[in-house]
């Protein structure tokens, strides 16, 4: 391997700010902030969203289908005019 061209991998403390769940996994992220987890200080990365809070991973995401029929009005506008 050659020295000084690969990025930094190690481990990374990942925040979840919408509800505060935290994981440790390994990443090249860049950070300028540290926090201690578990008595081991980790580099800390912020993140908006994780599959702790994101609406697909948690069962409360709304399907398509069921949004009062906007679909269905959707096809029936413009369904006429795409199979000319």
């Amino acid at each position: 391997m050659k020295e000084g061209i690969h990025p930094n991998y190690r481990e990374v403390l990942f925040v979840d700010l919408s509800n505060g769940f935290k994981f440790v996994t390994r990443s090249c992220v860049n950070t300028k902030e540290t926090e201690t987890f578990e008595g081991k200080e980790y580099p800390l990365f912020k993140l908006d969203t994780s599959s702790e809070s994101h609406p697909f991973y948690t069962g409360t995401q709304k399907s398509v289908d069921n949004m009062g029929g906007r679909v269905e009005r959707f096809r029936n506008r413009f369904g006429k005019t795409a199979a000319k």
